[in-house]
């Protein structure tokens, strides 16, 4: 397809230039104003040309519109083609004349085609190459796309897009020294069949000696693959030359393995053992006698005794109820109340009680000594009515306290010595309290009225105590000064018994469970308890083993009662951890019907101590029944002293004895 060129005007300069040549055009003079465009006429109708009858479509050159008076270039003339549903030839375009008038030159028409305007390629960038690179850090693609194809190849502006001109073949250029660093090629199979050739040919010229194994112990391990090289020989050792292989394959080597041992062989269990040389022993006779025992190396019976009596004390260590608590104890009563300096005496005790000890538990027992030594319940107060607020301070210097503050003293002397330790407030069944009836129902809840302590012992274990209960009690409104190291070494179950807390969370039981408000009143024991007295518990008789533990027995019930006590711990000992042998516990009965009196020993195996009598042999209804601790007989301590003993004396006539009671019970 044949095209028509236009003049090249490529810049503005050369489009005033060539206006200014025109003999039509007058440049406007400098300095006067430029007047106004004029209005836009009427836009023409675009010619439509008709079809003549050899089927060809004549084409006109479209009229130039007005030329604008502002100096911009005058914009492309937009493309028109005919319809596509006719066929229509294509006739070579006129030459363009050029008007005799002096106006400018009209611009040549498009020749329209039949077939549809082909889509415009995508823009390939230009094969022109970079003469520098930009020191900015703009893309290759924006600077590419500001050479045009026009600065390369230009054409005219009115040529058709059907054009079938060729387009230069761009060309691709290498990237720059050093731009791309390509990883190393992985090594050919040549290569790697080389390599592994060398690596076999240097593995036949060593000698490789297997590791002596046993035949037990070493397991078959087949070869795989080839073995690491191993570290040259040292120069003193002369390098012999392998042997010829006949074969093609060297067989992998077995480890070598040791001859079987032989049959008098005793192979050692440990590896301690197994690095000794053991020798083979000879044949034995056997009419050859074993050899001696080592009397030197055998132990005696004291040294037997000693080492039970020694882990026993270990498991009592654990207890404490049988631990050992003298040394803190004796430290408690060196530092009475009236010798303490009056600046921070709560710092003072903390560090002359609780330095010396680094058992936790021994620290927590030191402080519940001495405010058994130095504090006293003030009964004035309590039964006044009238009782006053004080600090820590002045309660240690008052040495007077209700149960409140022996809990404040206890806690703030336990923090500073680095305990952890809460006050609990409660209900304590203690001085006023009354228990309840057969089916008498508990009153409403209401846990006040007494204070206690929670510490922090070894191992982590919190303990419940109650420094209060522990240095004395009350009695016809008169404080009894008497220390109760019970308050201190009951376990949380048992001390629950008697103390229910506001807060739930300081029960500390072992077993974790709540007990109830109504639990809690009632008791173990629906009904009132036996009457239980404080000098069996110095003696290591426990009030929770007691039984019968109602305090009523029915007289003409027709069963044998038993009577039944057990020793606080099974790990107490009366000559260790009480004041001496045990005494003879008797039971004092009225006999059938109340009529005559007598007194029953119970029998013992050590930690039981017990007695079966018939209920009609007790009494009669009203009387009273009692448990008593045989404490002289016949002017002289009873400690010791044997049923036999006591039957024997009784026997003899004229005899003198006193006792102890331990609990009381009523006949019914």
């Amino acid at each position: 397809m044949a095209e028509v060129e236009e003049p090249k005007l490529n810049t503005l300069a050369d489009r005033i230039a060539a206006l200014n040549r025109q003999k039509n055009f007058t440049s406007p003079p400098a300095g006067a104003k430029r007047p106004p465009p004029p209005p836009p006429g009427p836009k023409a109708p675009a010619p439509v040309a008709a079809p003549n009858t050899n089927g060809t479509v004549p084409t006109q050159s479209p009229s130039l519109p007005a030329r604008p008076q502002k100096r911009i270039p005058p914009s492309l003339p937009q493309r028109t083609n005919t319809s596509l549903s006719e066929p229509v030839a294509e006739t070579p375009p006129a030459p363009p004349t050029r008007p005799t008038n002096g106006a400018p030159p009209p611009l040549p028409g498009r020749k329209n085609s039949s077939q549809a305007s082909p889509a415009l390629p995508a823009r390939r960038p230009s094969a022109q190459p970079f003469h520098s690179r930009r020191g900015s850090n703009s893309s290759e693609v924006s600077h590419i796309s500001t050479i045009s194809n026009l600065s390369l190849n230009p054409v005219s502006s009115r040529t058709s897009t059907a054009s079938t001109e060729t387009q230069p073949a761009r060309r691709v250029l290498a990237p720059a020294l050093d731009q791309a660093k390509l990883p190393p090629l992985p090594p050919s199979r040549k290569e790697r069949e080389a390599q592994a050739a060398r690596e076999n040919a240097g593995r036949e010229t060593e000698v490789v000696k297997a590791p002596l194994l046993s035949v037990q112990s070493a397991p078959v391990v087949p070869s795989a693959g080839a073995r690491p090289g191993l570290p040259p020989r040292l120069p003193s050792r002369p390098r012999q030359s392998p042997a010829p292989s006949h074969a093609d394959e060297s067989p992998a080597t077995t480890p070598r393995r040791l001859p079987p041992p032989p049959s008098a062989f005793v192979r050692p269990t440990t590896t301690f053992d197994s690095s000794r040389n053991h020798t083979s022993p000879g044949p034995r006779s056997r009419d050859d006698a074993p050899p001696p025992v080592p009397l030197s190396s055998r132990p005696t019976f004291a040294q037997i005794d000693a080492v039970a009596v020694r882990a026993s004390a270990n498991q009592a260590n654990s207890c404490l109820i049988c631990r050992d608590f003298s040394a803190p104890d004796s430290v408690a009563a060196q530092y009475p109340n009236h010798s303490l300096p009056r600046h921070d005496p709560v710092g003072y005790l903390a560090s002359v009680l609780c330095g010396p000890f680094p058992s936790a538990t021994d620290k927590a027992r030191a402080i519940f000594t001495w405010c058994h030594h130095n504090i006293a319940y003030n009964v004035e107060e309590f039964f006044g009515k009238c009782i006053k607020g004080r600090n820590v301070d002045e309660t240690i210097f008052h040495g007077k306290a209700v149960c409140q503050g022996y809990a404040e003293v206890y806690q703030a002397i336990a923090q500073r010595a680095g305990l952890q330790c809460v006050v609990i407030g409660g209900h304590g069944k203690g001085y006023g309290y009354k228990p309840l009836t057969k089916n008498e129902p508990p009153p409403p809840r209401n846990p006040t009225g007494h204070a206690w302590n929670a510490v922090c012992i070894d191992n982590g274990e919190w303990k419940l105590l109650d420094a209060c209960w522990g240095a004395g009690s009350v009695g016809n409104e008169q404080y009894h000064k008497q220390f109760k190291p019970q308050m201190f070494c009951l376990s949380n179950e048992l001390f629950g018994l008697k103390h229910f807390p506001q807060d739930e969370r300081y029960f500390f039981r072992n077993d974790g469970r709540i007990p109830t408000w109504e639990e809690y009143m009632i008791g173990p024991v629906r009904g009132e308890k036996a009457e239980f007295y404080g000098t069996a518990t110095d003696e290591g008789v426990s009030e929770f083993t007691f039984s019968p533990a109602e305090k009523h027995i029915p007289v003409y019930s027709g069963e044998v009662v038993r009577f039944q006590f057990g020793k606080v711990c099974e790990h107490w000992q009366p000559e260790r951890h009480g004041k001496g042998r045990p005494y003879l516990l008797l039971m004092k009965i009225h006999g059938l019907d109340g009529r005559k009196e007598d007194l029953v020993p119970l029998e013992t195996d050590g930690f039981w101590w017990w007695a079966d009598i018939s209920s009609r042999d007790l009494g009669a209804p009203g009387q009273t029944v009692f448990l008593y601790a045989l404490t002289t007989l016949n002017n002289k301590d009873a400690r010791g002293v044997s049923k036999e003993e006591y039957y024997r004396t009784k026997s003899s006539g004229g005899y003198s004895m006193s006792w102890a009671i331990y609990a009381k019970w009523e006949l019914v």
